[in-house]
C-alpha cells in the first residue's frame, strides 16, 4: 500500500481523519454508511419514505382488479408523505453542501423518475383502474418520483466540496 492509504487496519487518528477514517467510536459506523456526523439523515428518512411507499403500492397491486381495504392504504400513504417532508425539511436547513451538483443530480434523476411513474400510470389507467385506488396509487406514484432524485442527488452532493458562499 502507498502512502496514504490505510494498511495497518487502524481507523485513524482523530487528526485529518476522512470518512473512510473515522476517529470516534460511532463514527466508524456513520463513516462505512457514507454518511457525516454533522449531516443529518437526510437519505436514511428518504429510505424510510420509499419503504413505505413499496409496501403501499404492493399492498394496492395485490388487489387489483378488485377494490382494496383504503385503511392501509392511507396510513402508508400518509406516514411515507410525512417522511418525505421530513426528508425535504431537513435537506433544505443544510448550510454548507454543495447544492449545484446536488440540483445536477436531481434534475436528471426527477425527469427519468417522472418518466418511469408516468408509464406506471398509464399502465394502471390502461387496466382500467379508477376511483380513489388510482388516486392512492398516484399520490404513492408522486413520491416515488421526488423521493429517488432526492435520495440519489443528496448522497452524491454529499460527497462533494461544499459550495463558495457568494458575498
Amino acid at each position: 500500500m502507498g502512502s496514504g492509504q490505510m494498511g495497518s487496519g487502524q481507523m485513524g487518528s482523530g487528526q485529518g481523519s476522512t470518512p473512510a477514517e473515522p476517529s470516534g467510536d460511532g463514527e466508524a459506523v456513520l463513516a462505512i454508511a457514507g454518511v457525516s456526523a454533522a449531516q443529518p439523515p437526510v437519505a436514511l428518512a428518504s429510505v424510510v419514505s420509499m419503504a413505505l411507499v413499496v409496501v403501499g403500492g404492493i399492498y394496492m397491486a395485490s388487489y387489483i382488479p378488485r377494490h382494496a381495504p383504503l385503511g392501509p392504504a392511507y396510513a402508508l400513504l400518509g406516514l411515507s408523505a410525512a417522511v418525505l417532508v421530513s426528508s425535504l425539511v431537513m435537506l433544505v436547513r443544510i448550510r454548507s453542501f454543495a447544492w449545484q451538483r446536488f440540483f445536477v443530480v436531481a434534475k436528471w434523476a426527477l425527469l427519468g423518475y417522472v418518466v418511469e411513474a408516468g408509464m406506471l400510470e398509464f399502465v394502471f389507467v390502461f387496466d382500467g383502474l379508477r376511483s380513489t385506488m388510482l388516486v392512492i396509487l398516484t399520490l404513492m406514484l408522486a413520491i416515488f418520483a421526488v423521493d429517488i432524485p432526492v435520495l440519489l442527488a443528496f448522497s452524491v452532493a454529499g460527497y462533494q466540496e461544499p459550495d463558495l458562499k457568494r458575498s
